[in-house]
C-alpha cells in the first residue's frame, strides 16, 4: 500500500529535488508533516533542505498583523460595543454565552466573505430588495424565499419583536467590534482571515512556493487565497480522493466539494492513483452492547491482525490505526491494549475532564458556592463529604479520613467552618470565599498547594503522573488566565458565572502525550486521521450520532439565510464527515466497524448512516457480527446462618438476663426474627450495622421519630407544673402555629440537623415540606386529645422491661422483654397506654 503522503513526497521531490527551503508545505493540520517528513527523507540518500510546514491557521497567523484574541477576551469587548449599541441593562453573566455565539456567527460572516451590511440589512429591507441582490444563485434565493414565508414581518410577535430590533443593530455591533479588536491589535480566527485575504500582497510572500496538501471543504477565505497564489504561480496543490466518491452520476456527499476544487484547482498527481477504494479489502460490521465491550475487543482484533505473533515488529506497528469517534473511550482502549503492542502514539491527547485535579477543582467550586450559606455561615454536608474524600485532600491532610468519618457518624448536616479547621490545608480550604477574584485566589492557592504532592513522589518515569502535573500545569495557566482579566476589570461576573466558564475553559482543554508520533500503533480521534493512511483499521463508537455528530452549531443567523449567503450549514459539515470517512478507508485492506448497539442519552443506538451507505452502494462483501458482552454468573445460593454450639452461645450471650450488657427483646427485634431470621442474626446478634451517613432525606424511621420528641416537647410544656391537662390547654396551643412549628423545629435541630437548640434549622424543600407534615399531625394529635381531657400525663418514650423465663434444648433460659411506651396518660382510674403511627394503615 502506498500512501497519500509518500505520492506527495515522491512527486515534489520529483519535480522540486533535494532543495526545498523555498517551499511551504500548508496541512489542514500538523500531524500529517510528521508523517510526510519520513516519507520525504526515503527518497534520497543525500540530504535534502527539508521545506517549512504549518497548518492553514498558522499561516494565516504569519501573515496577519494581529494576534488571536484571548476567547474570554474576545467576549468582553464584544459586551462592550452590545451594551454602548443596544442601551442594554443585561449583565456579563447572561451575555456571557450567549456572545460566544455571536461571535461564532461573526467568524463564519467573515471566513465566507459574506458582505455583513446586507446579511443584517433591515429585514423589510432585505425583502424588498431582494431582487436587487445579483450575487445570489438560484438555490440562495430560493433559500431566501424560503426564510421569508417561514418567517413573516406581518405577524409580529413579542418574541419576533426582539430578533428583529437586535437584527437591525448586528450590522453596527459587527463594524464597531471589529474596529475596537483592530485598535487592541487582536482579532477572532475569522477576522484575521479577512484582513489577511483583503491586504494580501502576493509580491511580499516568503516561499516561493505554497504546496497545499490534503484539503477538503474550503470556506471562502481559502479559495481566494488558493486562487490568488495560483494566480501568482505560486502554488501547487495535490487532493487525496477516490473517483468511487467524485465521479458517480449520482452526487455523493463526500466528493461533493471535492470535485468544485479539483476543477478550479488541478490535483499535481494524475487521477490513476485514485481508484483503490474498489481494490479488495476485508470490511466486518460488528455491533456491541456497551462502549467498553467495544474497547475490550482491541486485544482480539490486534492478535488477528498479526496473525498470532508474540511480538509486532515496529514497521507493522504502524500500519495499524485505532480511531475513537467517541473520544470517551480513550482510557478503556489504553486499557485494553496488550503488551505485545510495545509501540503506542496517541494523537488526540488526554482529556484535562478526566484528571484528578479537574475533579477536585469542581468540586472546591461547588463547596463555595452552592455548597456555602453566607447568611448562617456554614457548609452544606455534600459539599464537604465530597471535597473531605477526594484523593488530594486525604494525601494533604491527615485528619480529612477522620473529619469526614466523625462528619458521618454524628450526622452534621450543616458544619460550622471552625468545626473543619484541623490543620492548615483544611483552614485553607474550609475559610469562605466572596468574590470572583478571591475564588481565582483561592484556586490557584490550591493548585499550588497539591503540586507539592507530585515533587515529594518524584515518580516521573509513571505516565499518570506526568499526565496529572501537567493537568495542574494546565489549570493553573488557565485560572491564572481569568484572574488576571478579573483584576484588570475586564471580566465583572457573578460566582455562578464563574463556575461555569471555568468548567468550560477546563473541559474543552486536552493534554498532549510526548514522544515519537511516526512510531507505534496509532490511536486517534476522527479529525487527526487526515491526510494519513493505515493497512488495517478499526473505528469505534461508529455511531449515528457521533459520525456524523448530531445536529448543527447553535446560530443567531436562521439557516435559511446562512444558506443564502453562502455560509457553513449542516450540509457542510456532513460532508466534511462524510469525506473523513471515505477516505480514511479508502487505502486500507482490513477494516472493522463497531457500533453500539444501547440507546442511551444522545446515542440512539444506530450504526452511522456512512456505515448503511457503504453497504448499499460499496463494491466490497461486508460481514456482520455481534459482540457478546462479558457476564458473569450470579449466585444462586441461598445464604445459612446453621445454630451451631457457637451461634447459640452469642445468641444467649446477647439476650442473657444475667449479663451485665445483655439486650432487650424488643417488638422490634421479634418483627426483625418474624420477618426475616436471618436479618435478625446479623443485626442483633452478630452486631452488623448499615454504614453511616448523612442524608438529606427523612426515612418513616426518623419521621416517626422526629414526631415523637415533636409531641414529647409539646406535652412536656403542658405538663411543667404537673397540673392535669384541661381541654382549654390544648385549645389555647392548638391556636399557637407559631408554638407547634418551634416543636418540631427543635426535634429536627436534635434528630436531622445534629444542631445546638439555639441555632436556626436550615431546612431545604423537602425537610421544609416534612416540617408541615409533622405540624399537621401534632395538631391532629392535640384535637383528638380534646375528646378525652381532663387527663393527667404519667411518662413519655418510657423504656420497660420485665424477665421472662423460657424452655429451651439448653435447659431453662432467662431474657428481658421490653421496649419503649410512646406515651401512659391516666384519666380517673384508667391507665391508657399509647402508640403512635406516623406510617402504614390501621389493622
Amino acid at each position: 500500500m502506498q500512501s497519500f503522503l509518500q505520492l506527495v513526497a515522491h512527486d515534489l521531490y520529483t519535480k522540486i529535488g533535494n532543495d526545498l527551503s523555498r517551499t511551504v508545505l500548508v496541512f489542514p493540520n500538523k500531524r500529517a508533516n510528521l508523517f510526510f517528513n519520513e516519507y520525504l527523507a526515503g527518497e534520497s540518500d543525500k540530504p535534502i533542505w527539508s521545506p517549512a510546514a504549518m497548518s492553514i491557521s498558522d499561516l494565516f497567523q504569519k501573515l496577519s498583523v494581529q494576534k488571536s484574541g484571548d476567547p474570554i477576551r474576545l467576549v468582553c469587548e464584544l459586551y462592550k460595543v452590545f451594551k454602548e449599541e443596544t442601551r442594554s441593562q443585561e449583565t456579563l453573566d447572561d451575555f456571557y454565552f450567549w456572545g460566544e455565539l455571536l461571535i461564532s456567527d461573526f467568524d463564519d460572516v467573515d471566513k465566507n466573505m459574506v458582505d455583513a451590511d446586507k446579511l443584517f440589512s433591515n429585514l423589510q429591507d432585505l425583502k424588498n430588495l431582494m431582487d436587487d441582490y445579483e450575487f445570489l444563485d438560484k438555490e440562495q434565493e430560493e433559500a431566501i424565499q424560503q426564510f421569508f414565508q417561514n418567517f413573516s414581518i406581518e405577524k409580529r410577535t413579542e418574541l419576533k419583536e426582539k430578533f428583529i430590533s437586535l437584527w437591525d443593530k448586528l450590522g453596527t455591533i459587527y463594524h464597531r467590534y471589529r474596529v475596537n479588536l483592530a485598535e487592541l491589535g487582536i482579532a477572532y480566527e475569522g477576522m484575521l482571515y479577512r484582513n489577511v485575504i483583503e491586504q494580501l500582497d502576493t509580491d511580499q510572500l516568503k516561499y516561493d512556493k505554497y504546496i497545499f496538501v490534503g484539503f477538503n471543504v474550503l470556506n471562502k477565505v481559502e479559495s481566494d487565497f488558493f486562487r490568488k497564489l495560483k494566480d501568482a504561480g505560486k502554488a501547487l496543490f495535490y487532493w487525496d480522493y477516490d473517483i468511487f466518491y467524485t465521479q458517480q452520476i449520482k452526487k455523493h456527499e463526500a466528493g461533493e466539494f471535492l470535485k468544485r476544487n479539483l476543477e478550479e484547482f488541478p490535483n499535481e498527481l494524475p487521477e490513476s492513483f485514485f481508484n483503490t477504494f474498489k481494490e479488495p479489502k476485508k470490511i466486518r460490521y460488528i455491533s456491541a452492547s456497551t462502549e467498553n465491550a467495544q474497547a475490550r475487543f482491541l486485544p482480539g482484533w490486534i492478535k488477528a491482525i498479526t496473525n498470532d505473533h508474540s511480538q509486532i515488529t515496529v514497521e507493522k506497528e504502524k500500519e495499524n490505526a485505532v480511531v475513537l469517534c467517541n473520544e470517551a473511550l480513550l482510557l478503556p482502549v489504553l486499557h485494553s491494549i496488550p503488551q505485545e503492542v510495545k509501540n503506542v502514539n496517541i494523537t488526540m491527547g488526554f482529556p484535562l475532564a478526566q484528571t484528578p485535579v479537574y475533579s477536585f477543582i469542581n468540586a472546591v467550586m461547588e463547596l463555595q458556592t452552592n455548597g456555602y450559606r453566607s447568611d448562617t455561615d456554614r457548609f452544606t454536608y455534600e459539599a464537604v463529604s465530597a471535597i473531605l474524600k477526594h484523593p488530594y485532600t486525604q494525601q494533604l491532610s491527615s485528619h480529612a479520613g477522620p473529619l469526614e468519618r466523625e462528619l458521618t457518624q454524628t450526622n452534621r448536616f450543616y458544619p460550622l467552618p471552625s468545626e473543619l479547621k484541623q490543620d492548615d490545608f483544611l483552614t485553607t480550604l474550609f475559610t469562605p470565599r466572596n468574590g470572583i477574584k478571591e475564588l481565582c485566589d483561592y484556586l490557584i492557592e490550591l493548585i499550588k498547594n497539591i503540586s507539592t504532592i507530585y515533587r515529594k513522589e518524584g515518580e516521573y518515569n509513571d505516565i499518570f503522573n506526568q499526565l496529572y502535573r501537567e493537568s495542574l500545569f494546565q489549570s493553573h495557566t488557565k485560572i491564572n488566565r481569568l484572574y488576571s482579566l478579573i483584576e484588570s476589570g475586564e471580566l465583572n461576573i457573578r460566582t455562578d458565572t464563574l463556575k461555569r466558564l471555568i468548567t468550560k475553559v477546563l473541559t474543552s482543554s486536552n493534554i498532549p502525550f510526548h514522544g515519537e508520533p511516526a512510531i507505534g500503533m496509532q490511536v486517534m480521534g476522527v479529525l487527526e486521521t487526515r491526510n494519513l493512511d493505515f493497512r488495517n483499521l478499526i473505528i469505534l463508537s461508529l455511531n449515528e450520532g457521533q459520525l456524523p455528530k448530531s445536529g448543527g452549531d447553535s446560530s443567531f443567523i436562521p439557516y435559511n439565510l446562512r444558506k443564502a449567503f453562502g455560509m457553513t450549514t449542516i450540509e457542510h459539515k456532513n460532508a466534511v464527515y462524510a469525506y473523513y470517512f471515505y477516505r480514511l478507508i479508502q487505502r486500507a485492506e482490513n477494516i472493522t466497524l463497531l457500533y453500539n448497539t444501547s440507546s442511551d442519552g444522545l446515542n440512539r443506538g444506530e450504526e452511522s448512516r456512512f456505515m448503511l451507505q457503504l453497504l448499499v452502494e460499496g463494491p466490497h462483501d461486508i460481514t456482520r457480527e455481534y459482540l457478546e458482552a462479558g457476564q458473569s454468573p450470579q449466585s444462586t445460593q441461598e445464604i445459612r446462618v446453621e445454630k451451631t454450639p457457637e451461634v447459640l452461645r452469642r445468641i444467649y450471650r446477647a439476650y442473657d438476663s444475667t449479663h451485665p450488657n445483655s439486650l432487650v427483646l424488643s417488638p422490634s427485634a421479634l418483627n426483625a426474627y418474624l420477618d426475616c431470621r436471618l436479618r435478625f442474626y446479623y443485626r442483633y446478634v452478630a452486631g452488623l450495622k448499615t454504614p453511616d451517613e448523612v442524608s438529606a432525606e427523612i426515612d418513616s424511621a426518623l419521621f416517626g421519630t422526629i414526631f415523637h420528641l415533636s409531641a414529647q416537647l409539646a406535652y412536656t410544656d403542658l405538663t411543667a407544673t404537673g397540673k392535669t391537662i384541661q381541654k382549654e390547654d390544648l385549645e389555647r396551643l392548638l391556636r399557637n402555629d407559631v408554638k407547634l412549628q418551634s416543636y418540631v423545629d427543635q426535634a429536627f435541630k436534635k434528630e436531622l440537623f445534629k444542631v445546638s437548640p439555639e441555632e436556626k434549622p436550615e431546612y431545604n424543600g423537602i425537610q421544609l415540606i416534612n416540617s408541615k407534615v409533622i405540624v399537621s399531625y401534632l395538631k391532629q394529635l392535640l384535637r383528638n386529645d380534646l375528646q378525652y381531657t381532663p387527663f393527667e400525663m404519667v411518662a413519655m418514650e418510657k423504656k420497660v422491661s420485665e424477665e421472662i423465663t423460657i424452655q429451651t434444648g439448653q435447659g431453662p433460659f432467662t431474657l428481658r422483654l421490653g421496649g419503649t411506651i410512646d406515651r401512659m396518660d391516666a384519666k380517673e382510674s384508667t391507665l391508657r397506654i399509647v402508640d403512635y403511627k406516623t406510617g402504614g394503615s390501621p389493622k
